[in-house]
């Protein structure tokens, strides 16, 4: 056999990283017997792909029949990618590895423009680590790798985000050539933009002067993502995933009533992928309000940012408890080491880098998002070993309200 096992162990327990940090690791490679390689080989890629298949008819001018045509659309971009021999060299002898681990350190500066990680059902942005075995005569072996890259999105930079948002939506029926009074929806919240952990508080008032029944009330947190392809020719497809929703209701004719709810954010990328050209991602408060009868429904949204990095001014509403309300200024912080800035030391993710900026923010905890992918490409073969199995990018997410400790 040979090589018996492969560990990349990187300088932090998420294997996240910010866009412009170092990452450092070791390779370890473990043989059960003595190998003969030419060399080992690290390489680290960034890149985005998109892909999708689209079948139409056509006709078969032989046979003058319709017949479907399957045809595979692509986009692609590379970001950086930076390989070099961690032993030996590409004209260099062959060399006997006795069995037993060997551990070789790496390091490698990620680009300052980098966009962050995503996985999706069209399309990905994915950083990778693989390590080869060049063996002369043989066909070299890969071992396979993803981790994350975060771009960081601070809301307090964006005066937009800040302020309250307000979606009215109004409509009249006519029923039996007698025009009723209007059913009128008004959602409110605070600010715009939030980040993974926070709650969107949903503050929406309906009041129905109509003599039709408002069924249900609809709020959906959306995801909305537009993939572009550009081979062989260019193309778009938009994806609308709705991440968390709740709704509320009935509201009978000539009725009034008002609504509160809080929607969490679970672990999820920054708005935009900013540098990321073949992948668009927005997010949506989506309202529908479901009326009776033959009559078309209410619908529209508010746009929300996502940032990495939560707004100062924002105080997310507390719930009640009876323990005092906690300072996150002498509070421990997570298990993570001192914050290094971009371009410097070792620490990766594992800095908290606005900790002088905000001193009284909590640090985020690292979260994998809702979507696994496999990261195998169309580069890998039999070959080629996963290390991990499916992947799923990990997101800076904040908990500002954590429970107190049972006594």
């Amino acid at each position: 056999m040979g090589l018996k096992g492969c560990e990349v162990r990187l300088d932090n327990p998420w294997n996240t990283y910010y866009a412009g940090q170092s990452i450092n690791g070791e390779v370890a490679l473990t043989f059960d017997k003595p190998k003969k390689v030419r060399g080992i080989i690290i390489r680290f890629l960034g890149e985005a792909n998109t892909e999708w298949s689209e079948t139409k008819r056509v006709t078969n001018t032989e046979t003058n029949k319709d017949e479907e045509e399957t045809e595979n659309l692509t986009g692609h971009e590379e970001y950086f990618q930076i390989q070099y021999y961690l032993l030996g060299g590409k004209n260099s002898s062959e060399i006997e590895l006795p069995s037993g681990t060997h551990t070789y350190p790496f390091m490698c500066a990620l680009p300052p423009t980098l966009p962050s990680s995503f996985e999706g059902e069209f399309g990905h942005v994915r950083y990778t680590i693989k390590v080869t075995l060049d063996r002369p005569w043989k066909f070299d072996q890969d071992m396979k790798m993803a981790f994350t890259v975060i771009s960081p999105l601070d809301l307090n930079l964006n005066p937009a985000v800040k302020e309250a948002r307000k979606l009215e939506l109004e409509k009249s029926f006519c029923c039996f050539c007698c025009k009723s009074g209007p059913l009128s929806v008004i959602m409110h919240i605070p600010v715009n933009g939030f980040v993974s952990g926070q709650k969107i508080p949903i503050t929406c008032e309906v009041d129905n002067a109509s003599n039709v029944v408002a069924d249900r009330v609809k709020f959906a947190f959306r995801k909305v993502v537009a993939f572009r392809v550009n081979q062989p020719r260019a193309d778009i497809k938009k994806d609308k995933i709705v991440i968390s929703e709740f709704s509320e209701g009935p509201i009978p004719g000539g009725d009034n009533k008002t609504f509160k709810h809080e929607l969490e954010i679970p672990p999820l990328p920054p708005s935009n992928l900013q540098n990321c050209g073949i992948i668009d991602l927005d997010y949506q408060l989506h309202l529908e309000v479901v009326v009776s009868g033959p009559h078309k429904n209410l619908t529209g949204y508010v746009p929300i940012t996502l940032g990495t990095i939560p707004l100062v001014s924002f105080q997310q509403p507390a719930p009640y408890s009876d323990n005092p309300p906690q300072d996150f200024s002498s509070a421990p912080t997570q298990p993570v080491s001192p914050a290094s800035p971009p371009n410097e030391g070792s620490g990766g993710a594992l800095g908290w880098n606005n900790a002088n900026l905000y001193p009284s923010m909590p640090p985020p905890t690292f979260s994998e998002g809702q979507f696994k992918n496999s990261i195998v490409d169309r580069q890998d073969n039999e070959h080629t070993q996963m290390i991990g199995g499916d992947y799923a990018p990990r997101y800076p997410t904040f908990q500002f309200n954590p429970t107190a400790p049972s006594e």
